[in-house]
């Protein structure tokens, strides 16, 4: 049955991606790991998105339905993002097959995301929009268990005893929004971008308010739209303009949430599962730099988290890499 739950999940994605895949501009292939910062394997321990991104043409349904929302408009609309991914969460100790109550739960994560974009430029400053539609399942269908057991043979790691303990499957559908305002000046040669964020989440999966500060200094930033996401944030702002030569800029960004709501922790909406007390206030710090040169961009950030729930021994880090390219 999970299987025929995840088959049709995968052909409905892929019915409801292909007639826009056309049109696009942009392909990204972005790998979260926490292996890539810290070395080590527990708690987000993988994430793998795909990412088709296009500048509508002027009668697309999309900017009919920009005109729609609240706040934007067919003509501010730059970018459309279909987006694809898979994640892993687990407890630090993979190798233990019993149930660690003090740990967070085993979770599969399996998603179609659409995200559309808007970059409003002034004199000296400039304000990004990016509006995020997410549908997918979390539990066995997502196929967690296997994935990670798969890997886990081929590169000789710990193998994975606990997933029996894992989340139910459930279906959610998530809305979020985030806002940046950048103001713009130069600095010894340099580009520099630097300003306030505030966004939101709302759905079965995530539900939160969040509140950041972001800066961005290098060359040809105009090329690029914004700072690379990270989970629990939607992707979709590896977009980027191809041009002539080379840029690069690297980034900082700091953002405090308040998570309502994160059945990641929380467990099942509607069943009994393994949960822990969530803390409600959580912060990340982010760092990394992103290089562009013709019709490609190459993007890496090194992700610092506080503890999300009571109990928890460290705090948790984690890298992602995005390669992106002009199709």
């Amino acid at each position: 049955m999970n299987r025929n739950v995840l088959r049709r999940f995968v052909l409905f994605a892929t019915w409801l991606t292909t007639p826009l895949l056309a049109s696009a501009d942009t392909l990204s292939l972005k790998v979260e790991n926490d292996i890539i910062a810290s070395g080590s394997d527990g708690h987000y321990s993988n994430g793998l998105e795909v990412i088709w991104g296009f500048e509508p043409q002027p009668l697309h349904w999309s900017r009919n339905f920009a005109d729609i929302l609240p706040g934007w408009s067919s003509a501010a609309l730059d970018n459309v993002a279909l987006r694809f991914g898979h994640q892993i969460y687990t407890p630090d100790q993979i190798e233990i097959d019993g149930l660690i109550e003090n740990d967070r739960p085993y979770a599969g994560l399996m998603f179609a995301g659409l995200s559309l974009f808007a970059d409003t430029r002034r004199e000296g400053w400039r304000s990004t929009q990016g509006l995020h539609l997410d549908a997918g399942i979390v539990g066995p269908a997502a196929g967690g268990k296997r994935l990670q057991r798969v890997v886990h043979h081929i590169t000789d790691s710990d193998e994975p005893n606990g997933w029996d303990h894992q989340l139910h499957n459930e279906p959610f559908v998530n809305l979020a929004y985030q806002h940046r305002w950048w103001l713009q000046h130069r600095l010894g040669g340099l580009e520099l971008e630097y300003g306030p964020s505030l966004g939101f989440a709302l759905g079965n999966l995530y539900t939160f308010a969040s509140a950041g500060l972001g800066m961005r200094l290098g060359r040809n930033l105009d090329r690029s739209f914004s700072i690379p996401a990270v989970t629990p944030a939607q992707s979709g702002t590896q977009f980027f303009r191809p041009g002539p030569g080379f840029g690069w800029y690297g980034f900082a960004n700091l953002e405090g949430r308040y998570m309502a709501q994160n059945m990641l922790l929380d467990g099942n909406t509607f069943e009994d599962s393994h949960s822990v007390d969530r803390r409600e206030w959580v912060g990340d710090a982010k760092l990394g730099v992103a290089l562009t040169w013709t019709r490609w961009q190459l993007a890496f950030a090194s992700v610092w988290r506080t503890h999300e729930f009571e109990g928890q021994q460290k705090h948790d880090q984690f890298g992602s890499i995005t390669l992106s390219t002009w199709l």
